[in-house]
């Protein structure tokens, strides 16, 4: 069956409803552009970057590998970690000379002259939000970027982001062992056409392959249960997987399910979701019952 596509919120951007997260793709250029080209065969248009990963080797391979393909191709990349040279980790900078200059700097290394999904990489209440957004807005008037998002999962931000800015989309971590989403922000960003880029949509292979142990909230008792729940609704004709993607999707907030792809045997899995028997409001019910949802205790 062929993909299927969905509005990128209020943005003409039209994205596969699995996305690809490029932060998998190792050093390995031929390895990775055989994934990559099979991802387009398969049908997945959108692929997610940011400028931190790899100091920046992420873009520049991704760069290389989509420069003949870019018109067939909806490219994001993230920005406001800064790493700062002889300081241990990441400096978080959402100011407006960073976001620009580092916007030129990602445009270089992906080899194109437009980004179509600028992402704030974080974000806090403390920031300078009006010189962020202004940032953002200037990019986009330049034709620099398309449209701009951010990759949050602070409820508080999100709102003040929804409220303030011209976001057409939002990263977050949603799956069936995070389920903060859905009591804090899914609705609220359906009703003002943001659309949701839900990663971790597979809890790090705890539902589908990986040997139980603590998430989040939940003992590996819970987790296990959980997968064995998974399980137990997939069959032939619907791997762990695509019963764990089915569940994230059937969300009408959600736009991509945007995974990390490392294998093509992984790659064919997830894009066979499409094939896949939706799950039924029965199965829906059966899963959400399995543990009690966990919900944001900060940043609320």
């Amino acid at each position: 069956m062929a993909m299927k596509y969905r509005p990128l919120g209020k943005s003409s951007l039209m994205v596969s409803e699995i996305g690809f997260g490029c932060m998998s793709l190792g050093g390995d250029g031929a390895a990775n552009e055989k994934l990559v080209q099979r991802a387009l065969e398969l049908g997945i248009n959108y692929f997610d970057t940011a400028d931190i990963y790899d100091n920046g080797m992420n873009e520049a391979r991704l760069g290389t590998i989509l420069k003949s393909k870019r018109s067939q191709v909806i490219l994001a990349t993230k920005v406001g970690n800064q790493l700062v040279p002889g300081e241990k980790g990441l400096r978080w900078n959402p100011g407006r000379e960073y976001i620009l200059k580092s916007a030129e700097e990602s445009l270089k290394r992906l080899q194109t002259d437009y980004i179509d999904l600028y992402q704030l990489h974080g974000g806090t209440m403390e920031d300078p939000m009006t010189e962020t957004i202004g940032a953002f807005e200037k990019l986009k008037e330049q034709g620099k970027i398309r449209f701009y998002g951010i990759s949050s999962i602070r409820p508080e931000v999100i709102r003040a982001y929804v409220r303030l800015s011209g976001i057409v989309s939002v990263m977050m971590q949603y799956s069936l062992l995070d389920r903060r989403p859905e009591e804090s922000c899914l609705d609220l960003l359906k009703e003002n056409q943001v659309g949701v880029l839900a990663r971790g949509s597979i809890a790090q292979g705890l539902l589908v392959n990986k040997p139980a142990r603590p998430y989040l909230n939940y003992a590996e008792a819970e987790v296990r249960k959980m997968a064995e729940a998974v399980s137990k609704l997939s069959g032939p004709d619907r791997s762990p997987a695509q019963t764990a993607l089915r569940y994230v999707l059937s969300h009408d907030a959600i736009s991509s399910a945007v995974a990390g792809i490392r294998h093509p045997a992984q790659l064919e899995d997830l894009a066979a979701m499409q094939a896949s028997p939706p799950l039924s409001e029965e199965e829906m019910q059966t899963l959400r019952q399995v543990l009690v949802a966990n919900r944001y205790e900060q940043y609320r």
